[in-house]
């Protein structure tokens, strides 16, 4: 798949103190890539400069292989959704839309035609004369969307555009986001807190956390082989136990030795041993590695979530079938469910 944005040691510091440490980062052609974190985290201030409206202090950003970092960004063949969609209220939708191609001077049929297709895309076909402010939230945001879209960027950056719709309306339009950019098949980058949108929408997802990059990589690898604790419980539960790995395939839990799939650490090396709630195993008393005793037990919907409090760790575990109350349960892991990792240098100290 061919790069379209390349970016290579990128630094930004706002009053001294700095926000983006050393950024390194290739996004592709047709990919829907998200930039997820805390607030803080440094993504919103990526996607600015990507889109021109903030400059680095030193490093380089490239655009299909030519430097961009000088270019304005309505010289960049890139758009931006913000979470404010600032629509134009003395304007209708079908003008609001039209805007940037009247300013581009295109011909009145051209301009006729790229706003109708643009409101079929969004699932607004019959509301071309509608005022914008009499419309809903989330019909607001698919007009920013078909706004941005209608100039035909290459790119198109969304920074939390979901941010102000409520949870079903959210959900609803992370379906059709993605949807769209499968149909006009153009680059979206995504700023997102949310994990659930990450992994929902993305072909890929770049994890930030204190202005540095933690992970990149598919939801599926994010979320079952996080690089370190950070992302374990960022994305998602997790349990995040101190471990001792004595050598390749043995981890000592909680003064248990547990096997496991992972290899190459230090003998008797200090680390992190991730396991996901849903893939801690209740099982009786007799039968279990570790033995707990069930503190609380909340029906979820989909299964119940249980902490299971054991000497040194209280556990999350999720299952279909609850156990009781004050119960002693036995607890066991399946190797490939216990993930290791190296503890940081701070962890350490």
């Amino acid at each position: 798949m061919k790069t379209i944005i390349e970016i290579e040691n990128l630094n930004k510091s706002f009053d001294g103190e700095k926000v983006l440490n050393n950024i390194n980062l290739n996004i592709h052609e047709k990919e829907f890539v998200t930039l997820l974190g805390p607030s803080g985290c440094g993504k919103t201030t990526t996607l600015r400069i990507i889109g021109g409206f903030a400059k680095a202090d030193s490093g380089k950003l490239l655009f299909e292989g030519e430097n961009i970092e000088n270019l304005p960004p309505y010289k960049r063949q890139i758009n931006t959704v913000f979470q404010k969609y600032a629509l134009f209220p003395n304007m209708n939708v079908y003008e609001n839309i039209a805007f940037g191609l009247k300013i581009k001077k295109l011909p009145k049929d051209e301009i006729d035609k790229r706003v109708k297709e643009m409101l079929r895309l969004v699932n607004l076909e019959n509301y071309g004369q509608r005022n914008v402010e009499n419309l809903s939230g989330g019909q607001q945001q698919r007009i920013a969307i078909a706004r941005a879209l209608v100039n035909r960027p290459k790119v198109l950056l969304l920074d939390e555009p979901l941010g102000a719709l409520d949870l079903k309306l959210r959900k609803g339009m992370q379906i059709e986001l993605k949807n769209i950019q499968q149909e006009i098949g153009i680059t979206f980058i995504y700023v997102t807190h949310d994990q659930e949108e990450a992994l929902t929408m993305s072909d890929t997802i770049v994890v930030m956390n204190n202005g540095m990059i933690q992970q990149i990589g598919s939801p599926t690898d994010i979320y079952n082989e996080p690089k370190n604790a950070f992302v374990a419980d960022f994305i998602g539960q997790s349990n995040i136990i101190d471990g001792i790995m004595h050598s390749d395939f043995q981890v000592e839990i909680l003064g248990v030795n547990f096997i496991c799939v992972d290899k190459g650490f230090e003998k008797d090396e200090l680390v992190d041993v991730v396991v996901r709630p849903e893939d801690v195993e209740l099982v009786a008393k007799d039968e279990g590695k570790l033995n707990g005793i069930v503190k609380s037990v909340m029906f979820k919907g989909v299964h119940y979530e249980m902490t299971i409090e054991t000497e040194g760790f209280t556990w999350i575990a999720q299952s279909t079938i609850a156990k009781e109350e004050d119960q002693v349960v036995g607890i066991n892991v399946i190797p490939e469910n216990i993930h290791i990792m190296r503890k940081s240098h701070e962890e350490i100290r």
